[in-house]
């Protein structure tokens, strides 16, 4: 046992920051599995296929040329300038090469938005559920998440829910879309109207656009892109779903002045970069042909449709969602907690799933199946619903 020194503490801003519930679940997995029982894996969250070769040899190739020294702390110039050109011709925001920054992951951008926009004592707006690192991310900063009900927010009208949940202290938002976990696509007329409350506010907006390509239903609208909110909007992005990279720690943030400065510097000290041949297989990745996007995006809608007809069959009440790669049904027929229903399906029938309750209060009474695996999981996963509640 461990003997703690007198006097020794950590830094107080990490007293309300966790490990996420995720870990556990994995963990849980890997015990069952290990004592020899065949687990339905509905609880990831990673691309049902390999990154492409042509992705892969480009990194060899970097290797093989000695493309192994540091490089650029913001990214390499022909990434920067091809991350531009896609920004303008995919998301239809303007930005230069140097309004543009190469991250480790998606999460990096995340976590370098949140140091630089919040202060001790200011709140942020988090639509929820909401992907569960962002509550963390939040509280590290020493602000305070303010969880925004999704449903209600399209109810009601997200420009009145987001007054109704503001306060005087107030500084920034966090939008995403399509949103981990409940796959909601927000609208452009929604888009608006948060762009709307952000300008009559000024308030700064985080936007994760991780699964930008996976929309089947309705349009990607990048925040940024619409008038007025460039330079209000830091928008972060993964090459991990479109380009099945998780390993890989791919990203790319983009904003203006005087964010872009905040944001060069948080990476500066943290990894002081991406590994050099990783930024040109991503280089190779945005050469991918939009029909390849596009042919991924139709095999994740049959799984999706399969998933989704699975769990309202056996009474798991959930909508078709419009986006990502995550069904997020009522569960309170097997447990009106989302920890309780999670912990009886992985028992019961080996089906392991994350409770709803993770991805914010508002998650409750869901549980989240992931569906980016083989057809032929969804389909064990389906049969395996029906034997449990036969």
């Amino acid at each position: 046992m461990a003997t703690r020194v007198s006097g020794i503490r950590l830094a107080r801003r990490l007293d309300e920051v966790g490990f996420s519930d995720i870990v556990q679940i994995r963990n849980k997995v890997m015990e069952l599995r290990a004592a020899g029982h065949k687990v339905h894996p509905m609880h990831g969250g990673e691309p049902y296929f390999e990154t492409p070769d042509a992705i892969k040899y480009a990194a060899i190739k970097a290797l093989a040329e000695n493309q192994t020294h540091y490089a650029p702390s913001s990214g390499i110039l022909p990434l920067r300038k091809a991350l531009a050109e896609k920004l303008a011709a995919k998301n239809r925001i303007d930005a230069t090469p140097d309004e543009v920054l190469v991250t480790v992951g998606g999460s990096q951008g995340l976590y370098a938005a949140f140091q630089s926009v919040l202060d001790p004592g200011d709140d942020a707006l988090v639509f929820s559920p909401y992907w569960t690192p962002i509550g963390d991310l939040v509280t590290g900063t020493q602000a305070r998440p303010l969880l925004v009900p999704t449903i209600t927010a399209r109810r009601n009208g997200l420009r009145m829910t987001l007054e109704h949940f503001s306060t005087p202290k107030t500084r920034a938002i966090y939008y995403n879309t399509p949103q981990n976990p409940g796959g909601v696509v927000f609208t452009r007329a929604d888009a608006e109207e948060v762009a709307a409350f952000a300008i009559e506010r000024d308030l700064i907006v985080i936007a994760d656009e991780a699964y930008e390509d996976l929309v089947y239903d309705g349009e990607h609208v990048s925040i940024a892109s619409l008038p007025g909110m460039a330079e209000r909007t830091i928008a972060c992005f993964t090459f991990s779903k479109t380009y099945a990279m998780t390993g890989w720690r791919a990203g790319y943030a983009v904003a203006r002045e005087p964010f872009m400065t905040a944001l060069r510097k948080i990476v500066l000290y943290s990894t002081n970069g991406v590994a050099t041949p990783v930024q040109y297989a991503m280089l190779q990745g945005l050469a991918t042909p939009e029909r390849e996007i596009a042919a991924r995006r139709e095999e994740y809608r049959r799984r999706r449709d399969l998933l989704v007809a699975g769990l309202n069959e056996v009474g798991l009440e959930c909508e078709p969602p419009a986006g990502a790669f995550y069904a997020f049904p009522n569960a309170e027929r097997i447990h009106r907690k989302s920890r309780a229903a999670a912990q009886i399906l992985l028992e019961k029938a080996h089906i392991a799933t994350i409770p709803g309750v993770v991805f914010g209060a508002q998650g409750e009474g869901h549980l989240r199946f992931g569906y980016a695996i083989p057809i032929e999981e969804i389909e064990d996963c389906v049969e395996a619903l029906r034997g449990f509640f036969s």
